[in-house]
């Protein structure tokens, strides 16, 4: 297969040489019908095309609103043994887990969708492909989880604390208000963009008061988020999309928005901004909201 497509590949180039990228081949294995998917896309693909699973999903199926155990049987799973316990792939949507105690927990592709993990201990668990559509993990620790090609659009994240996550998901209307994600790891990693750029996406989230300093959001997706208030000293953001954003009263001493899109961005009140680093080197600055 593979001399097939580098063929097609070579073929495409000859006929536009213009166009770096003409075909690309996405393996999705998150899909809730657990087979692998290859899909040839035509042209470059879009920078969160890797993430986009919506569009295969039935969000009102069985699978993606019900649970197969109860609370009960949960906490019973991860208070037994010495081995982290084991939920991939379990339906646990809509329970309430509140409070449990899942550390090191293996929840890959795990349904959580509207479920109830308000005060959750959730540290250095694995929730790579898990789908959190609108759950609640506020004051949930989630320190150090790793939390890669996961669906947590419009979950509620108010002072979670992510210390140190590998953050790599979409997190679209996410409310993140009093979070803290100091030195989290929420970039592109530009070694490993096999299937497209995995970044986090916080389009339109609510991170009013969060603590990012020193996270690292190398080409994040923060278009229209709110960072009011928020801590971004000696944050990454090069390249990061940060057009609509309101940044007001952030403290940006140390950051560093170097190629940066900046457009339509509110830039009022900053703190630290003589400290900031390459913002005249920021895209669309002159397009930007200071006063």
């Amino acid at each position: 297969m593979h001399s097939l497509w580098y063929t097609k590949h070579r073929r495409s180039r000859a006929r536009d040489p213009g166009n770096r990228l003409h075909t690309a081949i996405l393996l999705l294995c998150l899909l809730p019908t657990g087979l692998a998917l290859c899909l040839y896309v035509r042209g470059l693909p879009s920078p969160a095309a890797a993430q986009d699973m919506m569009r295969h999903v039935d969000l009102a199926s069985p699978r993606m609103t019900e649970a197969e155990m109860t609370r009960e049987e949960v906490a019973a799973l991860v208070t037994a043994g010495e081995q982290p316990a084991d939920l991939s792939r379990k339906r646990l949507s809509g329970l309430d887990l509140s409070g449990l105690d899942f550390r090191g927990a293996i929840l890959r592709g795990a349904y959580i969708n509207k479920a109830n993990l308000s005060g959750a201990q959730l540290d250095g668990a694995i929730l790579d492909g898990a789908w959190g559509l609108g759950a609640d993990f506020s004051g949930a620790s989630l320190r150090e989880a790793a939390i890669f090609g996961a669906q947590l659009r419009g979950a509620d994240l108010t002072g979670a604390d992510l210390t140190g996550a590998r953050i790599a998901a979409d997190m679209t209307g996410a409310i993140l208000r009093d979070a803290i994600l100091r030195e989290a790891s929420m970039g592109a990693d530009m070694r490993n963009q096999s299937m497209g750029l995995m970044r986090a996406v916080l389009r339109s989230a609510d991170l009013d008061g969060a603590d990012l300093a020193g996270a690292d959001l190398l080409r994040a997706d923060l278009r229209f988020a709110s960072l009011r208030g928020a801590d971004l000293s000696g944050a990454h953001l090069s390249g990061a999309e940060l057009a609509g954003a309101d940044l007001t009263g952030a403290n940006v001493a140390g950051a560093d928005f170097e190629g940066a899109d900046l457009a339509r961005a509110r830039l009022v009140s900053l703190v630290g901004i003589a400290e900031a680093l390459n913002l005249d080197r920021a895209r669309n600055r002159d397009r930007a909201v200071w006063e």
